[in-house]
């Protein structure tokens, strides 16, 4: 990465948008330096408006507070994360592949560990803190998406799919009332809640196969089989719906389904995991 010191004095500082998160870099950069995203590789969109996320190349550094994250791999991809002395990161139990010695751990203390243990979500949540290295990765093949988030920020995410979070973002889960436990692996009515406030923060989750986003109008409503949902922003509704198949001996057999309704982003996976209680 180019060091704005080194430019010359009067001479513009040019910066080039990131497509995928609407970060800044500046004209040198190859990816960005909020969520690795490659800049010179266009935003693909299909026809009906959703759009890729980006593939991180292997060895893609980014940046967030006094520390630095380095995605490695692309089939089964691993973030190794450089914590800076004073920053922390939070993330569920057996997702860690390795620590320097000198990272402490603790226990983030939670409300509600109950409920969130009879809603098939992780009642256990370990912090990490800086200096030194740690690296984290899911047992299966997919993708991370780095979603660095702004002051004023709130996103939902299915369950057992956030890889880690940095401290700066209060962490908590919402019950999505009228859910029935068809959802979410058939666990839950429960999805953890990310919120920022005065200080941005960076989420990173991984998908099954290939993910993909869409922003939501207002009132624009989308069908989605539950197990393909990854993310939304808070601003965007779910209600589960139920579609009668075929007549005769086919006539009493629902499909469920989520209506999302905007506005805001709505987050898929391509390959669907219906995950259970551990």
């Amino acid at each position: 990465m180019t060091d704005p010191s080194s430019i010359p004095p009067g001479e513009p500082l040019e910066r080039i948008q990131c497509q995928w998160c609407q970060s800044m870099n500046l004209k040198t950069a190859l990816s960005c330096q909020s969520c690795g995203a490659p800049l010179d590789v266009r935003n693909l969109v299909s026809e009906s408006g959703w759009r890729e996320a980006p593939r991180i190349k292997d060895m893609t550094e980014i940046h967030f507070s006094a520390s630095t994250c380095q995605v490695e791999g692309e089939i089964v991809p691993a973030a190794e994360i450089n914590l800076g002395a004073g920053d922390a990161i939070f993330f569920e139990h057996h997702v860690m592949l390795w620590k320097d010695e000198r990272v402490p751990l603790s226990v983030m203390q939670l409300p509600g560990g109950l409920k969130r243990a009879f809603g098939g979500m992780p009642f256990l949540i370990t912090v990490a803190g800086g200096p030194g290295r740690i690296a984290f990765s899911r047992d299966a093949t997919g993708e991370l998406v780095l979603l660095p988030l702004h002051p004023g920020m709130e996103v939902d995410v299915r369950e057992h799919a956030f890889l880690l979070c940095s401290h700066q973002v209060a962490y908590s889960f919402v019950r999505i009332k009228g859910l029935a436990n068809i959802l979410f692996g058939g666990q839950g009515m429960y999805m953890d809640r990310f919120v920022t406030t005065g200080a941005p923060g960076l989420l990173i989750l991984h998908g099954y196969g290939n993910v993909f986003e869409r922003r939501l109008g207002p009132g624009e409503s989308i069908m989605v089989e539950p197990g393909a949902f990854l993310y939304k922003d808070s601003t965007v509704t779910m209600q589960v719906e139920f579609q009668r198949l075929g007549t005769g001996f086919l006539g009493g057999t629902n499909m469920s389904l989520a209506r999302m309704t905007g506005p805001g982003r709505i987050g898929i996976q391509s390959m669907y995991v219906h995950h259970h209680t551990e």
